[in-house]
């Protein structure tokens, strides 16, 4: 399963939506990478055990169910997700970028990719619509929770340091 899909941050013709910085953007995704109890109510545990520049692993703890990722950032545009193959999990990644197509507008495209094939793909295709309706409601969660702590100021540079 491949799946992609933007949410809008920043459209000046809405203003019904705060404006955030790309700097606050960043560090909420990057926090959320960090500290993803934060953003998802059912994870039990995070626990990072490496530290490269520019990336980090973690594992995951849901219940029973152990996740380990690594994570890439590139600053201020782009953090990834890669999952290896692990047990019964398929390797898989997820691509969250920031992306301005014109002044004073912003966007995150989260971009998944579940590692199966065209194959697999048809046979779980019901699956797959339930996932990436999952997937695209945490996504929209996670904005929200961006939005409120930027909202308290908890995403300026001076809280965070």
């Amino acid at each position: 399963m491949k799946f992609e899909h933007l949410i809008e941050i920043n459209d000046p013709l809405n203003p019904l939506i705060d404006t955030l910085t790309r700097e606050q953007l960043w560090r909420g995704l990057v926090l959320c990478a960090e500290m993803p109890m934060l953003f998802v109510p059912h994870l039990d545990e995070c626990t990072i055990d490496e530290r490269d520049s520019g990336s980090f692993r973690r594992s995951r703890r849901f219940g029973e169910l152990v996740v380990i990722d690594r994570v890439l950032l590139t600053p201020l545009q782009e953090v990834r997700y890669e999952v290896p193959e692990q047990g019964e999990i398929a390797a898989s990644s997820l691509t969250v970028t920031i992306e301005t197509p014109a002044e004073h507008t912003m966007f995150v495209r989260f971009k998944y990719d579940d590692g199966h094939d065209a194959e697999t793909d048809k046979a779980n295709a019901m699956y797959d619509e339930y996932k990436k309706s999952a997937y695209q409601e945490a996504d929209i969660d996670t904005i929200r929770i961006v939005r409120e702590m930027a909202g308290a100021g908890r995403l300026d540079a001076s809280y965070l340091n």
